[in-house]
């Protein structure tokens, strides 16, 4: 019987959520991470137990005993790594985080959100579409939503456990979905699947995890074969085109306003509680999953309103008539190159300034090109040293390869992250609507750089 879990990378915001769960249903719950952070102050204030030392000596007692301790490891727990092997060389029973996810959508009915952008915002919306409602839901999320300064919620009422689904190192594929929005399916994590052929097959075989009698809800546009079981429902969708889609709809004043057509029923005067328009497809996409979990009208349109957004994601710090400032997750070149047409969108004729911080040295190496046409939008970038996360440095592949490609009349600034605010300080009064870009760190500096532009 398990009565404790040891959480190896403990620190990351997925792995959070089923820290706060077992944690909630009265196990012992302890782990390491690397790195202590606001979030690993939080879980440890909540009663769950960490170290920061890769040190077998520090595992705490009561997760010594393999007959009794499951331990869950994130993907980017190196193989070199000590407790790791200690942990395998005794016997333990040791699982992918998204193993354990995946029991729980077959204990439950399970809404995932899959795709390479997008699935944080859609999944968190279909959460909050269905707190707000009779339904309710248990959810486990890639970020803090602002309306429960959590990513972890639980409803032990509810049938229903909404899950956001991560491609990378195909952990989707330990899920069984009740129904799942598939929201985008650009390449990525190239140092993982080799192709962007091998990366559409993983979408491909997760189509086929669907369970019989729910519903796969696809973007309109994405190359991917699906293989769905007999008996499972299939829409699309898209902002204007598809099963489910937007019409009438209204820009303006800082408010985004639409009409739904659906299937499942037509939805009028849906306002969205961040208003910016890539949040148009996000949440078509969770209100087709809150309407195949039976959430009625009233309830989607007043809980689209009052959705608050998820920390990091078009998360504004300032925003006056005279001077905009949000921070945002995008760190896919088509996720800058939405989050920069959204910004353009709803802020018309402003000059717009983003600081970017490239993440992983492969997906620079791989997309630096791409990158350079997205960042082009802008009309000015300032552009950080690569975020190494899990890599090492290879050989040639900086920042200097994007800021080369960058379009030669744009304004455009090289910086070390230690004297990012020493260039903010000189070009504070030149700054319109400026944004944070990029999954690395920079994003810690936004207090700082708020406290700048305000003054």
């Amino acid at each position: 019987m398990t009565k404790s879990y040891y959480f190896l990378g403990a620190g990351g915001i997925g792995m959070s959520a089923l820290e706060r769960y077992f944690n909630q249903q009265g196990c012992f719950v302890a782990g390491y991470d690397k790195t202590p952070s606001h979030l690993t102050d939080a879980l440890e204030a909540e009663g769950i137990r960490l170290h920061f030392a890769d040190d077998p000596e520090l595992i705490p007692e009561e997760c010594r005993n393999p007959q009794t301790t499951l331990v869950v490891y994130t993907p980017a727990i190196p193989a070199s790594s000590r407790e790791m092997a200690w942990f395998r060389q005794r016997g333990f029973e040791v699982l992918k985080r998204a193993a354990v996810l995946g029991l729980l959508t077959q204990q439950k009915r399970g809404l995932c959100a899959a795709g390479t952008h997008g699935k944080t915002t859609t999944s968190a919306m279909a959460a909050h579409l269905l707190r707000e409602s009779a339904v309710g839901c248990n959810a486990f999320l890639g970020g803090i939503t602002k309306n429960y300064g959590t990513n972890y919620l639980l409803d032990a009422k509810s049938d229903y456990v909404v899950i956001e689904a991560d491609e990378f190192d195909r952990s989707f594929h330990h899920l069984r979905p009740y129904a799942t929005v598939i929201t985008s399916a650009d390449a990525d994590h190239l140092d993982i699947y080799g192709t962007e052929e091998a990366y559409l097959e993983s979408f491909s075989h997760y189509t086929s995890l669907v369970q019989p009698g729910g519903a796969l809800i696809v973007h309109r546009g994405l190359r991917f074969e699906e293989r769905l079981q007999e008996g499972v429902r299939r829409y699309d969708y898209s902002r204007t085109e598809g099963d489910f889609h937007a019409e009438n709809i209204r820009i303006g004043g800082g408010r985004i306003v639409f009409d739904l057509v659906s299937p499942l029923g037509n939805i009028s005067d849906i306002e969205l509680g961040v208003p910016v328009s890539i949040n148009i497809d996000n949440g078509i996409g969770a209100i087709a999953l809150a309407q195949v979990a039976g959430v009625d009208a009233d309830s989607i349109r007043r809980a689209m309103a009052t959705y608050s957004g998820v920390d990091r994601r078009f998360d504004f710090k300032i925003k006056t008539d005279t001077r905009v400032f949000l921070s945002d997750y995008a760190h896919h070149p088509e996720e800058i190159r939405q989050s920069i047409l959204s910004l353009r969108e709803v802020f018309d004729g402003r000059r717009l300034s983003a600081i970017f911080q490239p993440h992983l040295y492969t997906r620079t190496r791989d997309f630096y090109p791409d990158f350079a046409d997205a960042l082009s939008l802008l009309d000015e970038v300032i552009l950080l040293d690569i975020y190494p996360a899990r890599e090492e440095p290879i050989p040639g592949v900086t920042s200097r390869l994007i800021y080369d490609r960058l379009r030669p009349e744009m304004e455009k600034t090289m910086v070390d992250k230690t004297h990012l605010l020493d260039v903010v300080r000189e070009k504070s009064g030149t700054f319109d609507v400026l944004v944070v870009l990029g999954a690395g760190d920079a994003d810690n500096l936004c207090p700082e750089i708020a406290g700048i532009l305000q003054a």
